[in-house]
């Protein structure tokens, strides 16, 4: 592929100011799903976070909505073991799947939850992006591949957000995009424009909301 990826652009101040008010509205956990037939009616445009486990996808649901506990954190790798829906507006659902990669749970239990994790991503007809999270300190791991050859497959659109952006000094961080794009570039279905993000200082809030408001 010839792909061009990019840094996305920050939206202007009316759009940051829309975004806001569309996550200032009532956000709520809907449903913690464990098998795919107790999934909610596909009647709602949908976005996924997704990423290896301890990612931060919790912490940035958090600063999305607003709201300091309407997803759990934890610091052990693999706490999350549901798909977890919220519902934004009444419009949008708002998904947090388990994290892939290393977890702190039997084989078992694990097996379980990643196979729960691929029937969605491939089989969800509402499912309108996936926000593929990367740490920005490791960049994206073999795992991570995985998981974006499966959407590609699937033909489900992600979107890479690099998290925890303000732990690298600029040099670093340059050379981590680098190497994210030219991983990106290996698959049709990666939106061809990258999130920077800290959920710890805000940077890239506004821009995600704007784009998560604005998708059709």
């Amino acid at each position: 592929m010839d792909m061009q990826f990019n840094i996305v652009e920050e939206p202007t101040k009316d759009e940051k100011e829309a975004g806001r008010i569309f996550f200032a509205g009532e956000t709520d956990f809907l449903k913690g799903v464990v098998a795919m037939d107790g999934m909610p009616p596909a009647d709602r445009l949908e976005v996924c976070f997704a990423g290896r486990s301890n990612v931060g996808k919790s912490s940035l649901i958090n600063a999305l909505t607003g709201r300091k506990s309407l997803a759990r954190t934890s610091n052990t790798p693999g706490r999350t073991q549901e798909i977890n829906f919220f519902t934004l507006a009444d419009t949008h659902y708002l998904v947090d799947v388990p994290g892939y990669g290393f977890a702190n749970a039997p084989v078992p239990v694990v097996k379980k939850w990643q196979d729960l994790l691929k029937a969605y991503l491939s089989g969800r007809p509402s499912l309108r992006r996936v926000f593929l999270l990367i740490d920005a300190r490791h960049g994206a791991k073999p795992v991570d591949e995985e998981i974006m050859a499966l959407l590609s497959s699937s033909a489900v659109t992600f979107q890479a957000v690099m998290t925890k952006c303000d732990k690298l000094k600029k040099g670093e961080l340059e050379k981590v995009l680098e190497k994210t794009k030219a991983t990106l570039a290996k698959f049709p279905a990666s939106y061809p424009e990258l999130v920077l993000t800290s959920s710890e200082k805000g940077d890239g809030i506004p821009t995600l909301r704007h784009i998560i408001k604005t998708l059709v």
